[in-house]
């Protein structure tokens, strides 16, 4: 059986409570042994958090030490997954590796706040996406800074039709939503949907994280 952390708090505009009793619904279902923390003083035990095989963050607008930013980023680079969604893991910390590790910052949702917007499907072949077919979402449009490392599994048009600022002369860009990147011998996922626990949960995108979950931990038996 695999091990999965999940530490959940900070904004709770995010609903982070929500999301995490989604997230171990669905980890438990796959068979992992799953372990929930309010505290990111559990991301400071090395030695804990060397024995998963997944990391899940759901902490937005929070203060991460030097200690547990490196103490994540060991295990990952050591071989231990980590996988998110929204501000949860791309809007959490921004000091030490994390964004290093991640692969990306939300920057801003230049539609406002929550917009109807596509998800396209950019890589049909990989295992977490196969199959699955663009999809609406009524959610924050994250515009992000990204790691030009991450391997695109699905993106969105932005600005949305109507949207104005200092940016919008610029053009629409095809800004990355669903990605994956290598952190060491670690793999990590992340999906930019996901403003609450109802839309995290909504299908296509759960399977999306149900899939990427498994990605992203550690293989059985290594």
């Amino acid at each position: 059986m695999r091990n999965a952390l999940i530490v959940f708090g900070g904004w709770e505009g995010h609903h982070p409570r929500e999301v995490a009793e989604v997230f171990r619904d669905v980890l438990s279902q796959d068979g992992f042994a799953v372990q929930t923390s309010e505290s990111l003083d559990t991301l400071a035990d090395g030695q804990r958090l060397l024995a998963l095989d997944l990391i899940v963050p759901v902490w937005t607008g929070g203060n991460i030490t030097g200690e547990q930013v490196r103490s994540v980023s060991q295990a990952v680079q050591n071989g231990v997954g980590i996988a998110g969604c929204h501000g949860g893991m791309c809007d959490a910390f921004r000091n030490g590796d994390w964004q290093f590790i991640t692969g990306g910052q939300f920057v801003s949702h230049p539609g406002g706040g929550r917009i109807s917007y596509t998800v396209r499907i950019t890589d049909k072949q990989h295992p977490i996406t196969q199959d699955i077919q663009d999809f609406q979402v009524v959610s924050e449009q994250y515009y992000m800074h990204v790691d030009p490392a991450i391997k695109i599994l699905a993106d969105t048009y932005v600005p949305p039709p109507g949207a104005d600022g200092p940016h919008t002369p610029n053009g629409p860009v095809n800004m990355p939503v669903v990605w994956t990147k290598l952190w060491g011998k670690g793999r990590v996922f992340y999906s930019s949907v996901g403003h609450d626990a109802k839309v995290v949960a909504q299908e296509p995108h759960l399977t999306l994280m149900r899939r990427g979950f498994l990605w992203a931990a550690r293989p059985e038996g290594k």
